[in-house]
């Protein structure tokens, strides 16, 4: 019995040691997963190469170069002046950016607040286009609270970016332009700005994405941020952890969260000069239509990847066709730059040099050909009040000059009369089922060349009843009663 006794009390023991051992080990992995932690959160804290540990210093170096602006205008009607800025009614998931302005009733002074930081010591100012459009008074208030008038030097509204000018006795401090195409995704960034007209608000995130296209312009190349951007942002500095401009924030999703685009310093750095000069930019043209090249569309092309931009029409005349270029070729490089994919040709050829000839590579037939083409001179729709605003509130219609380029884009021989540019809903155009890009050539049975010819038609017509107007849709044409409300 006794050995038996004696084996019970060996394995009891050894059962008590192993647990005891377990206890101990146990004890011992916990005390070193706290000191990785620890470790880590030293590591954190003190700023390491994965997460900084704080962005002080950083805000506190560019803050004297970034400006709050805050924008005055006077509407006629502001409620349909809010549908122009938004065509995408209620539902537009870019939302309305500016900030919101005050009221909604006719004949009123509307505000709006924005942000800009300063370029150069002579007080250049860039910020964003629908910051400053149609402002009548500009007012810039610099960090340390002093405020100065300011004067638009230059806008550029397919890119969303304008310059501004302050005369300041004090001496500036202008920011630092980075690379936008050294940005990688993942990369850390701060945006700074007024947003909601709180100053000097800075938020951090990091880079979500490069070269995003949303629809707002030709030349659509965001830099897409999670760093919290919102109303009153717009026009301010997207930083990089050296202190260095990289973009410019211009929009957000109103329906997401963490997600904010930014024009790429890189872009601005080609339109800011020509704005300080000029007033507005200068942008070459090729003189085509184009499309997506797909694997379906590179499958029957004879291609063996689905790379570049695929010519779809050669506009008769233009660069294009006098350097040879033939419907169906694929654009693959441009002056010695790669276009990977159709929304890179507009970007290229609007930045290279009038004027200038270059070396264009070319598929066609599954074999590459090189073209000699003259850069020509993209044309630029004329600023003017009436140019691209409300004409008549009472048949909520809003028009635009017919230009020669936008009329080769509509496949029109005459570029007498309007284009339509915006319907609002439930209004006499939209009965009389006008559409957006249909062109008004006659009021009346009168003739209409532009713009200001439309508008005194128009308000001539007052009172008289229906307009009989002359729409031209594609290659058709109709007459179509529109009854002013």
């Amino acid at each position: 019995m006794k050995p038996r006794r004696n084996f019970k009390t060996v394995l009891i023991a050894l059962l008590l040691a192993g647990a005891i051992a377990g206890f101990g080990y146990g004890m011992t992995a916990t005390a070193k997963t706290g000191e990785a932690q620890a470790a880590a959160t030293a590591a954190i804290s003190a700023g390491s190469p994965m997460v900084p540990g704080n962005f002080s210093d950083l805000a506190e170096r560019v803050r004297a170069g970034v400006v709050n602006i805050q924008v005055s205008k006077k509407v006629k009607n502001a409620g349909f002046e809010r549908f122009r800025g938004n065509p995408f009614g209620d539902e537009n998931p870019f939302g309305e950016f500016f900030g919101p302005f005050e009221g909604n009733r006719p004949d009123r002074k509307q505000q709006g607040v924005g942000s800009g930081f300063i370029m150069s010591k002579e007080g250049y100012i860039l910020t964003n286009n629908h910051v400053v459009e149609d402002a009548d008074r500009i007012k810039v208030k610099l960090a340390g609270g002093k405020e100065f008038d300011g004067k638009i030097t230059g806008r550029d509204p397919k890119t969303d970016l304008a310059l501004i000018k302050i005369e300041a006795s004090s001496e500036l401090q202008p920011l630092k332009l980075g690379n936008s195409d050294d940005l990688k995704v993942g990369n850390w960034v701060v945006a700074v700005g007024s947003p909601f007209g709180l100053e000097q608000t800075v938020t951090a995130g990091i880079v979500s994405a490069k070269g995003r296209v949303i629809g707002s312009g030709p030349y659509d190349n965001f830099i897409q941020t999670d760093a919290s951007i919102n109303p009153g942002n717009s026009g301010g500095p997207l930083i990089n952890l050296q202190g260095e401009v990289v973009g410019i924030n211009t929009a957000i999703i109103a329906s997401g969260q963490g997600i904010g685009f930014a024009i790429p310093i890189n872009m601005a750095k080609e339109i800011a000069p020509q704005l300080q000069k000029l007033g507005h930019v200068t942008r070459g043209l090729l003189g085509v239509s184009i499309q997506d090249v797909t694997p379906e569309l590179a499958k029957s092309l004879g291609l063996k990847e689905s790379k570049g931009a695929l010519v779809a029409q050669v506009v008769p005349g233009g660069p294009a066709d006098k350097a040879g270029f033939e419907q169906g070729d694929v654009i693959v490089n441009f002056d010695g730059r790669m276009v990977g994919e159709s929304k890179d040709l507009p970007r290229i050829v609007a930045s290279t040099p009038v004027g200038k000839t270059v070396t264009v590579k070319l598929l066609r037939d599954g074999k590459e050909v090189e073209r000699q083409a003259k850069v020509g001179e993209m044309e630029e729709e004329k600023a003017s009040g009436a140019a691209n605003s409300p004409i008549h509130p009472s048949l909520g219609v809003t028009v635009q000059n017919l230009t020669p380029q936008i009329a080769r884009e509509l496949g029109l021989k005459k570029s007498a009369g309007v284009v339509v540019t915006a319907i609002e809903p439930d209004s006499p155009a939209a009965e009389a089922m006008i559409q957006i890009g249909d062109v008004i050539r006659a009021v009346n049975r009168k003739p209409v060349k532009d713009v200001d010819d439309f508008v005194k038609i128009v308000e001539k017509a007052k009172g008289s009843g229906s307009l009989l107007l002359l729409v031209q849709r594609g290659a058709n044409s109709r007459f179509a009663a529109v009854t002013p409300r």
